[in-house]
């Protein structure tokens, strides 16, 4: 049965499983419930106890129980039952589903293997603990059975699955089954979860009995589609050197890898030298030199830091220092980051930790003289910056600063490097009295600020709204002939806009303008007059705008609308009739659904109807779809009280246009009102004086109103 199989399914999870098999051939070495079987638990695999019945739950059927024998069904039932599996798994049934494949499972003949297959893929999909019980169940009870009959997409889904919900044990009992059945999907479809989820666990020892097995198909039945690639080796014999740190286990699957036919890699040797190094391994790690050599690797920096790992690991803290010498020596870009952040962190850590700050002094004052010798090593990139930045990111800022003073005490000058981290640090923690005086120290040693320090010098500034050392420090970094300027000067307009002083910014602008280095673009100006309108300094949004265009900096729909608001909200909409009448005709204005919008509406509020036709005309010469109720509502509320006979008596041209809008804001165009017009007089015959003209056009737009007053009544 099933259950009596299990624990060969399971006993290589054991840690001693890869050094020893026979410890593990017998289940009384297990104190404990196995791990599998407590993932089983309580509703799939319930173990036997000696207690009384307490009323426990119905379990869930366990493989054991899938193949009890039942009542004989006829095919006609088989074929139901199936039928039944499938119908439920499309509804997402999945209780009934699992009922109907207990069902089948109880006859001589397993479900068909689409429906099984569905029924695999459909549990793990839930990825709810329970139901990847039941896949599970399905999974190994099928491959015992059938081992044809899962697919190697619902296989892969289930892995996934344990994978997602962080299940080890079965995961390799799953993949052990395969293999002990003789299903063999390409190593590509279950390897690398296998690989990741035991070494999350502290279960590798465990994959690599699968994996020697997997080789073992393919060196010795062939079968290629088991074969790891090489990321997946490397992925292997890391675990071996850092999780295990098994020497014996890491050069075994290395001589399996070249007996596949396979040559280990840089990654390769990189996961070896921190073995060796972290096992004071030197006769193998000069071997390991030389085969580099044999083998064509010129490039030995991703070997480098892991033997400085290595090292850091085992406290040997001397060939620390050398190996970070020699990888500053054998560097063949000079503009390239010798280490990481991360062994940056080691090596600060060790050092620390030993109270060994004189040494990592000493060792930053050797690393400047070899700088110092090489040309374009950036201050971010020298060995000092990534030391005392470790320290700063660590919350070690003391002890950073200790580096500093020991260098000092030394009498040997101090690289900007150094300076450059403590100096940011203080930045960011706004300790701004201990950032000048660092700044003053390091004017004094005749060095010269980089752009990233003046850049986190001015962010500090503007935090603290001191505008003035900000513009100071900017000024600064010209005369310095700094060539990245961009960043500080985003920094002070970003927060000159957020603290609402657009004096300040157009002040700023100016004295910038010209300069080639900072690229000021159509938006830097759109933020001043933003600022400007936001604040209803509207005289001053109109300077920086004729400024603009003086400078020959092109206005977009975002100047315009900024200008647009800033009078509406002022109830100043003759100056956006200026706007328009200067702009309407200038070939370089994107007219957009928005900026026609808020001129109609402005026109509207301010009663410019001959204004505002002209603008419905430029929205339906561009097709610009315009919401007339929006409009409708501006009307209502500015004009209501507007008397037609007024306006006649006074200006006969507007009141065409009054017309002309309120027959847009009714029919869906503006030429109807005009061929009615039109219409009417050719009816009507010529010869008639003015006063019969206005006459009819009242007619016209009484009878527009009633027409009007009709439809809303209609519901229209």
């Amino acid at each position: 049965m099933l259950r009596g199989r299990l624990p060969r399914l399971f006993h290589f999870c054991h840690p001693k499983s890869f050094s020893s098999s026979s410890s593990s051939s017998s289940s009384s070495s297990y104190p404990e419930i196995p791990t599998l079987y407590s993932f089983l638990q309580p509703s799939i695999f319930a173990l036997r106890t000696t207690k009384g019945p307490q009323n426990p739950p119905p379990p869930s059927p366990s493989p054991t129980s899938l193949s009890s024998p039942g009542k004989t069904l006829t095919p006609e039932d088989t074929a139901a039952l199936e039928s039944d599996l499938l119908s439920a798994l499309r509804s997402s049934r999945t209780d009934d589903a699992w009922k109907s494949f207990k069902s089948l499972a109880s006859l001589p003949r397993l479900p068909r293997p689409d429906a099984a297959d569905a029924l695999v893929a459909h549990l793990a999909s839930l990825r709810d603990r329970h139901n990847l019980k039941r896949a599970f169940a399905a999974a190994v009870f099928l491959l015992e059975r059938r081992p044809g009959t899962l697919s190697i997409a619902s296989l892969e889904a289930l892995l996934r699955a344990m994978d997602s919900a962080n299940t080890p044990a079965p995961a390799l009992a799953l993949v052990r089954s395969m293999l002990k059945n003789r299903v063999f999907p390409p190593f590509a479809a279950w390897g690398s979860f296998l690989i990741r989820i035991t070494r999350r666990n502290g279960c590798l020892d465990a994959f690599l009995r699968v994996f020697e097995e997997s080789c073992r198909l393919v060196l010795d039945e062939k079968v290629e589609s088991m074969k790891p690639d090489m990321a997946s080796c490397n992925e292997v014999l890391d675990g071996c050197c850092r999780e295990l740190g098994s020497v014996a286990a890491a050069e075994r699957v290395v001589e399996i890898v070249s007996t596949m036919g396979m040559s280990p890699d840089l990654q390769s040797f990189g996961s070896l030298a921190f073995l060796y190094a972290s096992k004071g391994l030197e006769s193998r790690i000069v071997e390991l030199d030389k085969l580099m050599d044999a083998l064509g690797f010129s490039d030995k920096m991703i070997v480098l830091k892991n033997l400085i790992s290595g090292y850091v690991k085992s406290g040997s803290l001397e060939l620390v220092s050398s190996v970070i010498l020699r990888a500053l020596k054998e560097r063949h870009d000079k503009s390239s980051y010798l280490l990481d952040e991360d062994t940056y962190g080691e090596v600060v850590r060790g050092f620390t930790d030993g109270g060994r700050i004189k040494d990592l002094a000493s060792l930053i004052i050797q690393a400047q003289e070899l700088e110092s010798s090489q040309d374009s090593v950036g201050i971010d990139r020298s060995i000092g910056f990534g030391i005392v930045n470790a320290c700063v990111g660590l919350n070690l800022l003391d002890k950073a600063h200790s580096i500093l003073d020991e260098m000092n005490a030394q009498g040997v000058p101090v690289g900007l490097g150094v300076y450059s981290s403590i100096l940011k640090a203080y930045c960011k923690e706004q300790r701004t009295a201990e950032a000048a005086q660092l700044v003053t120290e390091i004017s004094a040693a005749g060095l010269q600020l980089d752009a990233s320090s003046y850049d986190a010098l001015i962010d500090a500034s503007m935090s603290a709204q001191d505008f003035q050392s900000a513009f100071s420090l900017f000024r600064d970094m010209r005369e310095a002939r700094i060539p990245d300027l961009k960043t500080s000067y985003i920094t002070i307009m970003t927060g000159l806009t957020e603290n609402n002083r657009p004096e300040l910014m157009a002040s700023f602008l100016d004295t910038v303008v010209d300069d080639p280095r900072i690229e000021i673009a159509t938006h830097d100006w759109n933020s001043i007059i933003h600022a400007f309108c936001k604040v209803g300094r509207l005289e001053d949004a109109r300077r920086t705008y004729q400024r603009m265009i003086f400078l020959r900096f092109e206005p977009n729909n975002q100047t315009y609308l900024s200008l647009i608001n800033g009078y509406v909200s002022a109830e100043k909409c003759f100056s956006v009739l200026i706007l328009w009448t200067d702009i309407r005709r200038k070939e370089f204005v994107q007219f957009d659904h928005d900026l026609v919008d808020a001129f109609l509406y402005a026109m509207v509020k301010g009663g410019f109807f001959d204004a505002a036709m002209q603008v419905v005309e430029k929205a339906q010469e561009l097709k610009i779809f315009i919401d007339k109720w929006r409009h409708k509502q501006a009307f209502m509320e500015n004009h209501k009280k507007l008397r037609i006979s007024k306006i006649r008596r006074r200006n006969f041209r507007k009141l065409e246009a009054l017309i002309a809008f309120k027959n847009w804001a009714v029919y869906r165009y503006v030429s109807m009102f005009w061929r009615e017009r039109k219409r009417r007089r050719g009816r009507a015959g010529g010869g008639r004086g003015r006063k019969e003209e206005e006459e009819e056009e009242e007619k016209v737009v009484e009878e527009d109103e009633e027409k009007e007053r009709r439809r809303r009544s209609s519901g229209g």
